[in-house]
């Protein structure tokens, strides 16, 4: 298990046990975290799982690929730290993980 905390756009925090190998996107969904969407199921073809890594995280966590990119740029107030939940994997290294979700999504 991986620890994993989403910070919803009001402050309210879900501290979550992850499985190793499901992403943000996934166990956002199955917590019903407000605010992610997930319209696309995770297949990288919208921005609606939009998110802000933490600050200590960003390094670790690394930059979007091309494709999620792509997509990030119809996404809301994107920032240097943003990335869709959906492509990130989580894994023993990202174990404590905190992302943000926007103020809304796209």
């Amino acid at each position: 298990m991986t620890k994993l905390t989403i910070v919803a756009f009001d402050g309210t925090r879900f501290d979550l046990n992850a499985d190793e190998g499901s992403t943000v996107m996934e166990n956002a969904v199955r917590n019903s975290v407000p605010g992610i969407d997930a319209e696309c199921g995770g297949a990288c073809a919208c921005a609606t799982c939009h998110v802000y890594v933490d600050d200590d995280w960003v390094e670790k966590v690394g930059g979007p690929q091309p494709m999620e990119e792509d997509m990030l740029d119809f996404a809301f107030d994107v920032r240097p730290s943003s990335r869709l939940s959906c492509q990130i994997k989580l894994t023993q290294a990202l174990d404590g993980l905190v992302v943000h979700v926007p103020e809304r999504q796209a």
